[in-house]
């Protein structure tokens, strides 16, 4: 963990993976561990699902009220994902980076590429991978949430998300759910003590070489 009497800048950290690879679950487990990092909550124009809470989950809005923020500039990333939009909203992300905070994103490909182009150094993206496809259909199969027709469409997505792996900065295979938990936990922590980070390296190193008299 950074040293607390150092300032340093957030870090916009990204999860992405196929559906049913154990993205959500690793990013329960990072909220609930680490008093540091903040969710940011996607907007998205599909449905509210059953036990799912505005403002927390997602806010939901219309397919008009997403076209206003996205022609007014209010998310630092868009896509069009599965018959849906979603976006992540700039105020809420800067807000939680200002009160120093980490935020993570739990988005796929698209938006990791936009977020990146958008904030360069302060992104950093994994990527966490199934150990097969088969064990990825079968997760999905288990979960018992989705259709046939869902199921078919998401494994046929899952090919072509997996072909964007080189996007990322770390490729992870979860074939055992508390070891790629670790791994990212691990990742991010080295990335919170990266130098570039640390904004207040250089006035804590002169103090260091130049103490009071």
């Amino acid at each position: 963990m950074a040293h607390k009497t150092l300032k340093r800048r957030g870090v916009l950290f990204v999860l992405s993976s196929p559906s049913g690879a154990g993205k959500s679950t690793i990013a329960r487990r990072l909220l609930a561990s680490d008093n540091q990092l903040q969710m940011s909550v996607s907007a998205t124009t599909r449905p509210m699902r059953p036990g799912e809470v505005d403002g927390v989950d997602y806010h939901f809005v219309d397919l008009e009220q997403f076209r206003a923020s996205v022609s007014d500039g209010e998310f630092l990333e868009w896509a069009h994902v599965f018959n849906h939009r979603y976006g992540s909203p700039k105020k809420p992300i800067y807000d939680i980076l200002d009160a120093g905070s980490d935020v993570l994103f739990d988005i796929d490909w698209q938006g990791a590429q936009q977020l990146h182009q958008t904030c360069g150094g302060d992104v950093v993206r994994v990527f966490i991978l199934p150990p097969s496809m088969p064990e990825l259909e079968e997760r999905l199969r288990k979960r018992a949430t989705d259709s046939e027709e869902v199921i078919v469409g998401r494994m046929q997505r899952a090919s072509a998300e997996i072909s964007h792996w080189d996007g990322y900065d770390y490729v992870l295979i979860n074939d055992d759910i508390d070891r790629c938990f670790a791994e990212v936990q691990h990742i991010l922590e080295a990335e919170r003590l990266k130098r570039s980070r640390q904004t207040g390296l250089i006035g804590f190193i002169r103090k260091l070489n130049n103490p009071p008299a």
